[in-house]
């Protein structure tokens, strides 16, 4: 977890002031460009931008652990795919009302959708497992038009001078956001009471978490996501948006709702699920994560 902006030192301060008056400015001009220029355009300056913080390296080193089991990629390609769909991202973070209505359109299948509805009609609570994939956005998207009241819960940026307009380009494709920590949780579980939708990204390294197997190694996962649908009787549903070839619209894939049992075994059917579709789509999954660490 990042910590609190008022632990920082002054140096830490004028630091992330500089660079997030650097990135503010990046976004306000890029804003000046046409959204079917502008997304792909982020692709690109994102992708030049990674190699000079090494993140190619990152993604180099990720691939070369988990070999043999991706030894046929190439980890040039796989991270100018990885770093253009971050650079997308971003543009259609910062954008709202093209990105929103693509997101709107967008076809939601799988299995996951009739299970969110049977639980919705029952009103019992739903948690949507995702994963920095795609774009998770757009999942949260989708489904707030269709008429769900999502909830989310988030890892506040280190930055914080960044963090507050992130928060709020966020809440610009629903508002009811939970801050990851003390005070974010009871909201969640709040809401959750209540019946409610969340989201939950469950693919970052998770101190306390259990290793489980990704890509044939372990990576440190919270099961945090499976005791909280075991203690609230929520649905687990795991939920990708899948970048289509056009590089600008999506699918919403759905996959089937995770049986309930003990959280160690839940966690591992996530891991399996998020597994499955990084296979199909690799250059969509954040390869630059240190996801293994140990």
């Amino acid at each position: 977890m990042p910590v609190d902006p008022s632990e920082l030192s002054t140096w830490s301060h004028v630091k992330y002031f500089g660079s997030n008056l650097f990135l503010r400015g990046l976004l306000l001009g890029a804003g000046l460009v046409p959204y079917r220029l502008r997304v792909p355009m982020m692709g690109r300056l994102v992708t030049a931008m990674g190699r000079l913080a090494g993140f190619d390296k990152r993604v180099r080193n990720n691939l070369r652990h988990v070999s043999p089991e991706l030894s046929g990629l190439d980890p040039e390609q796989l991270y100018r795919d990885v770093s253009d769909n971050a650079g997308r991202m971003i543009a259609e973070l910062y954008d709202g009302g093209t990105f929103y209505e693509k997101a709107k359109s967008a076809p939601i299948t799988g299995p996951g959708l009739e299970a969110l509805e049977t639980a919705r009609a029952a009103g019992r609570p739903v948690l949507l497992a995702t994963a920095h994939f795609g774009n998770y956005d757009a999942a949260r998207a989708a489904l707030t038009a269709r008429g769900h009241d999502m909830g989310a819960l988030y890892r506040r940026m280190a930055n914080p001078y960044f963090n507050e307009h992130y928060v709020a380009a966020m809440k610009t494709t629903g508002e009811l956001m939970f801050e990851q920590g003390k005070r974010g949780m009871v909201e969640l579980v709040r809401h959750l009471k209540k019946g409610g939708i969340a989201a939950i990204v469950t693919d970052l390294y998770a101190q306390g978490g259990e290793p489980i197997d990704f890509f044939g190694k372990p990576a440190v996962t919270s099961t945090v996501p499976a005791e909280l649908a075991l203690k609230f009787g929520a649905a687990l549903i795991p939920v990708y948006a899948v970048r289509q070839e056009n590089g600008l619209d999506f699918e919403i894939i759905m996959n089937a709702e995770v049986p309930p049992s003990d959280p160690l075994t839940m966690t591992k059917a996530l891991t399996a699920d998020l597994e499955s579709i990084v296979r199909k789509h690799t250059g969509q999954w954040f390869w630059i994560h240190r996801r293994w660490k140990t």
